[in-house]
């Protein structure tokens, strides 16, 4: 029995295998719980100050131009110099720009500086994400490589559902200028996670040499694997994302209750939480193409049916299933993009696919919004689901590559202690 559900439960033998690994996944959870409690400080201190949903609004588009620019200028840079200095660089920046926010927001300065150092906070940061999401694939063996990346995703949905909740009490007894104060700190720990890292310096391209930017979009819509992942996400988000629709079906269907709407995105990320608990058996998949196929039909199926039902726990039940099947699609894409693409444009694809998932459920939010604008809450999610499943059905009969790809098809990387990447190839010491 013991030993059964053991096959089931999150895989931790990453945290055992790699110190290193360990290191920089700690560091990185404390951020990311930093994190939330900036995005919760800053919505905070906007709304506070002018009581205008344009304002928020706003804010969104101001972090939104240095989050493009910075992940690709992050990408290329990821593709050429050592990512441990670049994701060093971009967390010290993040550092000062958090701590910068405490500053202001305590002093009661401008809202206009309140936006600078928040665009600032979103640039570095997206910066060095596609050199950060690179580390696991160095770090760990290959058939480890999902495992960590089901820890690193158990985090976020973790510090997702704990930031907001932790915000609000710091702000209620404290003051909000605490979130900004506790993110500088969490920055700190990362950085020390980052200190146990070795050199991470590009593997050395094989093959047709991928110039810049270009190169990585030429890599991915030439590979059928990594072009049917990208397309996946797209079906699954900008048709079916949910979000923006919750307050119109609360309104619809449950009498506008504010006690209701806010289950509604808790919801999902239980059904995460859970899933990447219980993701023993999927990390442990040599198939994860299928994985993310079926497990992207299933989300449109689950918001399909939200839509449909009149009933709370049901329509609870239909949010936490597609959560689940988020959390299974997400691992499954992210090391398929890591398996399938050489270190040489890891950061550039990286890149693509964090810009990817930052933009698909921004437009899928659009898209949901302009919908109900013109039916209803519950017709908008019916036919969102409806079109995601068939996209997914597409993506699924046109790519028998992606259903039959295994992690034995994995290009070829560096193992971790390579010699390369021994702390003393540093020789102008960067963290020493």
């Amino acid at each position: 029995m013991r030993e059964a559900l053991s096959r089931h439960v999150v895989d931790v033998r990453p945290l055992r295998a790699s110190p290193a690994y360990r290191s920089w996944w700690l560091g990185s959870s404390l951020s990311l719980l930093g994190g939330q409690l900036t995005a919760y400080a800053l919505l905070y201190t906007v709304w506070t100050h002018t009581h205008r949903a344009s304002w928020v609004g706003a804010l969104a588009v101001v972090e939104l131009v240095p989050t493009v620019l910075g992940a690709l200028l992050g990408g290329s840079l990821a593709d050429r110099m050592d990512r441990r200095r670049l994701v060093v660089c971009t967390r010290v920046g993040q550092l000062v720009a958090s701590t910068g926010l405490a500053v202001a927001v305590a002093t009661g300065a401008p809202l206009g500086l309140v936006f600078v150092l928040a665009a600032l906070l979103s640039g570095f940061g997206s910066a060095g994400a596609p050199a950060d999401r690179s580390f696991t694939a160095r770090l760990l063996p290959g058939e480890l490589l999902a495992a960590g990346l089901a820890l690193s995703r158990l985090a976020w949905q973790v510090t997702l559902l704990l930031g907001p909740a932790l915000a609000g009490v710091l702000t209620t007894v404290v003051g909000v200028q605490v979130c900004f104060v506790v993110d500088a700190v969490t920055f700190a720990g990362a950085l020390w996670g980052l200190a146990a890292l070795p050199v991470m310096r590009p593997e050395r391209s094989v093959g047709p040499d991928l110039h810049g930017l270009g190169g990585a979009v030429r890599l991915v819509l030439g590979n059928r694997v990594l072009l049917g992942a990208f397309a996946t996400d797209l079906a699954a988000t900008v048709l079916a994302m949910p979000v923006a629709l919750f307050p119109v079906i609360n309104a619809e269907a449950y009498g506008g209750s504010a006690i209701t709407l806010g289950l509604f995105a808790p919801a999902i990320g239980l059904g995460g939480m859970a899933a990447a608990a219980l993701s023993g058996r999927v990390t442990a998949s040599a198939r994860p193409g299928r994985l993310m196929l079926g497990s992207a039909g299933v989300w449109a199926l689950a918001l399909g049916c939200f839509g449909l039902t009149r009933e709370l726990w049901l329509g609870l039940l239909c949010l936490a299933i597609a959560g689940a099947a988020d959390t299974v699609s997400v691992v499954s894409r992210t090391a398929i993009v890591q398996h399938a693409t050489p270190d040489s444009a890891r950061g550039r694809v990286n890149a693509l696919d964090y810009l990817v998932g930052v933009s698909g459920p921004q437009l899928g939010n659009f898209r949901a919004g302009l919908v109900a604008s013109a039916t209803s809450g519950a017709a908008s999610a019916v036919i969102g689901g409806i079109a995601s499943l068939l996209a997914v059905a597409a993506v699924t009969a046109t790519g028998p590559s992606l259903r039959r790809w295994t992690t034995a098809d994995s290009v070829e990387v560096s193992p971790p202690g390579h010699p390369r990447d021994d702390p003393s190839d540093d020789p102008e010491g960067v963290l020493t």
